[in-house]
């Protein structure tokens, strides 16, 4: 990427600057702010610097989007969507002044119902998007639907709509055919190539020049293009983009051919009945607003998911790459702890060791890197192995920053003595195992999330006789049982149970004697070969805990139901894994690839025997399986690890008691193989799924029958939460990295894709290394929530946040024989400074994000205009927070209800508030300032502004269903 942003995106915007001034009535729009800031910083020189700031102002360059990336829509959580987009806009308004006010999502595959919802708390006016269903689009061009006012949340509604574009056939690229030459047309730079530019200037298919004997063909392809395109929309405006991948690397030759082609076409425009002009996408959505057309009103219904024709699904790449999700997740995860935890820390200790200006580097570095990868083609999985290197480097290494601050922080919290150290240790790639710790040693455990959580963490141990002590000397529940991961090792669960935002320290020494932590005992069951024919099972093997009872069939060793125990209601439930076998070779039928899933018949199941072995505890228990070819073969293929949890009287288990977490093993897989989990209950769920947008709401996906490739059209992004239903029960699955998912029969959550290792002889793919040849190990987990739709929804959301959100472990040593700690340690670590937010609101932010602009925005362009701001120091006074309601308007009789939040109480562990602003979604916006275009509908039926909601008043707000606030929160100096 480095390589190519300093060759590519460099020449893109040192030559369109350079262009843009020449000619006043030359325009460009630019997007992702990754690479604009490395051409800034590292390219700009201060003549294209002071360029850039007067065509700003003068309206000629307009960014658009302003996010660090132009984000995938399918497999983000939107979280992580928010983090991208604030990055980006805080740079703008900081650098210039400027407040992207429209969107171009052109090249996500798919879109999302999250996207407009994101956008329109961000100020937006309008929004833009390209990649829908071919068949669906035909139909909506052919009636002149592509334009639509869309109200992406069913909870927010009319407040947070957005007028929305989706462009026409020809998506975002200049159409390339012109008639009369076999050369493209329209680009006259012709196709980039980097880092190595040829010497000569001349680069692979440069269009003919337009010149005095070709200007009227060229001049008569474009206007009869724009009327082709003018008939598929409601006014006479027609948005012509200008451009495509890797365009105006060269943008004098680009700029000198379009400059005499607009010219000639206006001089002659009685004749070809268009006039046109350089234009933003702004000027565009201008001038529709200014028509003052009644436009349709769009549901919360998305465009997921995305074909491009009969066998082309790209469903894909919900599952591709899985590692890089995962890791992608976690980095997301830990930034979100990191943050908070600084945050704690700065208001705590003002005059701390820990330099404030250094760790916001170290917190830096991860929000660029879990920024970069939501790029459309990062997370997604469509990039070649060396970019997909590129990413996980830097996910790794700002991971290890801010671990690395997180320990140094705790160091100087509490004072340690210089002989107590406390390191931390980084994640292994994609395990969930903690590291080995000798014994007698600290565990530090850090819970991000805003409420009081009661989980257990694990760590791995080489010894098994232990006691685990808190900071107050007292025993805590734990069991030892050995890894099924290495027979030399142990894994030990902690029961920990920690108020919100609070760290917690757990002491484990060798047991003289008195063991307090529980041994888990192993039985290991035969193993079955499942292809005979058994009469049915009369007994079955139960594993009770507080919450269900789960049965395995010893025919089989698999799973045979689950018992909700307090409704007494049983399902019938198996799971197995199988695969698709897919083709690589396209001169004999469609292919899968990193983008494309075809699959060309049912799905295999994978093994023929699978052993069993349960180990049985007093706080876990957990069924080991394993799957096999056949009876003898030596080593499993596919591994599947089922925990279930026992909360000892006095601990808060209740969200503990109801999950059943699934750790799966898959791989490596044979080339062209997809690996698939199928769950199949006797819920009569009528193959209806529904599955989460983006973490934020849940989607309807009932099954739909097509002429061609069925089954690859029925997948559906799962990022967070799917379930499936009958009248009654509810099964939800929750993961902790997106996945494809489906329900392919009556009562299944078919498939969860897991993994996908394909080769392919696609030219375009071979050219770009995109084949996926991917031969790691994967490791999701799932937990597995069982019970009545009221008992469900209140407990997935919270369980959702608390998968993704899993506590912090960092571990520390104590030299010499100091046993006891220093006594600030004992007193500060069971609570550092506990925020509390009601179970149906989320903490989403509570970081100090440094920028250095003013809030006021007369002051802010001020300072720009001065260039004041590039010499101010960061600003560690702002704290940022978000907070969101978890739940949709009707969806819980209690937790459904608006809640009203006093900032300054909510806050009082962090300070006295001094003052507190509402922002728009990404800060740059005072809310009350903030007037968004209204759309004229049938339902409001003249044009204007959005109303602003009430300021907060004496520090109270009211939070209602399915919001996101966020505000500048100020506190008086200790």
């Amino acid at each position: 990427l480095q390589e190519s942003m300093h060759a590519y995106a460099g020449n893109v915007y040192t030559s369109v600057v350079e262009e843009l001034m020449k000619g006043k009535q030359r325009k460009f729009i630019a997007v992702e702010q990754e690479f604009f800031r490395l051409w800034w910083d590292a390219v700009a020189t201060d003549v294209h610097k002071q360029q850039v700031h007067q065509l700003l102002r003068e309206g000629r360059l307009e960014f658009v989007i302003g996010g660090q990336v132009m984000h995938d829509e399918a497999v983000t959580l939107i979280d992580d969507q928010i983090l991208q987009l604030t990055e980006g806009h805080g740079f703008l308004y900081e650098t210039f002044g400027v407040r992207p006010q429209f969107s171009w999502h052109v090249d996500p595959f798919g879109a999302s119902a999250t996207t407009p919802t994101l956008f329109a708390l961000s100020g937006f006016n309008a929004h833009l998007i390209s990649r829908i269903d071919y068949d669906l689009k035909a139909d909506m061009q052919k009636n002149k639907k592509l334009q639509f006012v869309w109200r992406g949340s069913p909870s927010l509604s009319e407040s947070q709509e957005i007028f929305t574009h989706v462009m026409d056939q020809y998506s975002y690229c200049t159409p390339s055919q012109i008639p009369f030459s076999n050369r493209s047309g329209f680009y006259w730079n012709g196709i980039a190539l980097f880092p190595d530019p040829p010497r000569d200037g001349v680069y692979p298919n440069m269009s003919l020049p337009v010149t005095a004997a070709n200007i009227d063909l060229y001049a008569q392809t474009m206007v009869a293009n724009i009327k082709q395109r003018a008939a598929w929309f409601r006014t006479s405006d027609v948005l012509w983009p200008w451009g495509c991948d890797k365009q105006f690397f060269n943008a004098s030759v680009q700029y000198s051919n379009m400059d005499l082609l607009l010219d000639y076409i206006n001089e002659h425009s009685d004749q070809f009945g268009v006039t046109v002009q350089y234009a933003t996408v702004g000027d565009y959505f201008q001038a529709v607003y200014n028509r003052n057309l009644a436009w349709e009103i769009r549901d919360s219904q998305d465009f997921l998911p995305y074909s491009t024709e009969p066998f082309q699904a790209w469903t894909g790449f919900y599952t591709s790459r899985s590692t890089l999700k995962g890791i992608a997740r976690r980095a997301s995860s830990l930034l979100h702890a990191g943050e908070a935890f600084f945050t704690q820390y700065v208001r705590k200790r003002p005059a701390g060791s820990v330099c404030k200006c250094q760790a916001l580097k170290q917190l830096q570095s991860l929000r660029w890197a879990v920024s970069e990868v939501q790029h459309h083609d990062g997370i997604t999985g469509t990039e070649s192995p060396k970019v997909k290197d590129m990413y996980m480097d830097n996910l790794m290494y700002g991971m290890f920053n801010v671990k690395k601050l997180m320990a140094s922080i705790i160091f100087d919290m509490n004072n340690a003595e210089k002989n107590g150290e406390v390191y931390s240790y980084v994640y292994n790639k994609d395990s969930e195992k903690l590291g080995t710790v000798d014994v007698d040693q600290y565990v530090i455990v850090y819970n991000p999330l805003a409420w009081n959580i009661t989980t257990f963490v694990v760590v791995s141990i080489s010894h098994p006789s232990i006691s685990v002590y808190d900071e107050l000397e007292r025993s805590v529940p734990a069991q030892v049982q050995s890894s099924a991961e290495s027979p030399l090792s142990y894994d030990l669960y902690i029961l920990v149970s920690i108020s919100g935002l609070s760290y917690r320290k757990y002491n484990i020494k060798p047991s003289l004697g008195k063991q307090s932590a529980f041994i888990g005992r192993s039985v290991k069951y035969k193993r079955k070969d499942i292809t005979r024919g058994y009469q049915k099972s009369q007994r079955f093997l139960p594993v009770v805990n507080n919450c269900y009872k789960v049965t395995f069939d010893p025919n089989t060793n698999l799973m045979h139901s689950i018992t909700e125990r307090e409704t007494n209601q049983t399902v019938q439930l198996t799971q197995e894994f199988l695969e698709y076998h897919v083709n690589g070779d396209v001169k004999k039928g469609p292919i899968s690839d990193n983008y494309l899933f075809a699959p060309n018949a049912s799905a295999v199941p994978v093994s023929k025997a699978v052993g069993l072995e349960v180990v049985f505890g007093n706080l876990v228990t957990e069924i080991r399986q394993y799957f096999y070819s056949n009876v003898t073969a030596q080593e499993y293929i596919y591994a599947m690890y089922t925990r279930m949890y026992t909360v000892p009287e006095g601990y808060d288990g209740k969200l503990l008691c109801h999950r059943l977490e699934q750790e799966y093993s898959a791989g490596p897989l044979e080339p062209n193989r997809e690996a698939i989990l199928r769950t199949s209950t006797d819920l009569n769920t009528g193959q209806l799924l529904y599955t989460d947008s983006n973490g934020y709401q849940i989607q309807k996906r009932p099954f739909k029958a097509y002429v061609n490739n069925t089954v690859a059209r029925n997948y559906y992004p799962m990022v967070q939460t799917a379930y499936i239903e009958d009248n009654s029960t509810r099964l939800v699955l929750l993961a902790e990295r997106a996945h494809g998912v489906s329900s392919q029969g009556n009562g299944q959550v078919e498939v969860v894709m897991l993994h996908r290792r394909l080769w392919n002889n696609l030219e375009w793919d071979l050219n770009y290394n995109l084949t996926l040849n991917d031969t790691s190990v994967v490791r999701p987990v799932f937990w597995l929530i069982l019970g009545t739709k009221s008992v469900t929804n209140m407990l997935y959301r919270p369980s959702g946040l608390a998968l993704g959100h899993r506590p912090v472990v960092m571990f520390g040593a104590l030299a010499g024989d100091k046993q006891k700690l220093p006594r600030q340690l004992q007193q500060n670590s069971v609570h550092t400074s506990p925020v509390t937010v009601p179970p149906n609101l989320h903490l989403q932010s509570l970081s100090i994000p440094g920028w250095k602009y003013s809030s006021n925005h007369t002051q802010q362009i001020r300072s720009v205009h001065m260039g004041k701001q590039k010499q101010a120091d960061a600003d560690f006074s702002r704290v940022l927070l978000r907070i969101m309601h978890l739940y949709e308007v009707g969806e819980d009789p209690v937790l459904s209800q608006p809640v009203v939040v006093n900032l300054k109480s909510l806050l009082r562990g962090l300070g006295s508030v001094l003052l507190v602003e509402e922002r728009s979604l990404t800060g740059t916006w005072d809310v009350s300032a903030l007037q968004r275009w209204k759309w004229k509908t049938a339902q409001s039926p003249s044009k204007g502004f959005y109303s602003n909601r009430e300021s907060s008043e004496n520090y109270t707000v009211t939070i209602h269903p399915r919001e996101i606030r966020t505000f500048f929160v100020y506190f008086q100096d200790e």
